[in-house]
């Protein structure tokens, strides 16, 4: 099992930027292909983005494609994802977690809540 900690989430207008970071306190993040998700109140967790051990390849889903990025610094072992030109419907709270998460747990998330 793979403990993840989300950090980063806060209070944005629309059309702002937030930077979203995700470790993993005693596990290697570059053993996994890792990912994003979010869940919005009342809705169902869903994907955001996903991206390989080298950090090369990744992809979006189309909601946020060409608004968010995902990256990743293994000799950091960090995950992150950059947010810009952010959206009201982009409110919820975001998690890490390996891609397919899998039985792998999930965090606590970090909330990121977008005004108009």
């Amino acid at each position: 099992q793979l403990r993840l900690v989300e950090s980063g989430g806060g209070l944005v207008q629309a059309g702002g930027s937030l930077r979203l970071s995700c470790t993993a306190p005693g596990g290697t993040l570059a053993d996994y292909v890792m990912g994003w998700w979010r869940q919005a109140p009342g809705k169902e967790r869903e994907f955001v983005a996903a991206i390989n051990w080298s950090g090369q390849g990744s992809y979006y889903a189309p909601s946020v494609q060409g608004r968010f990025a995902i990256s990743r610094d293994n000799a950091k072992n960090t995950l992150s994802l950059q947010m810009d030109n952010v959206r009201v419907d982009d409110t919820a709270i975001y998690y890490c977690n390996m891609n397919p998460p899998g039985q792998n747990p999930w965090g606590q998330g970090t909330q990121v809540t977008v005004s108009s």
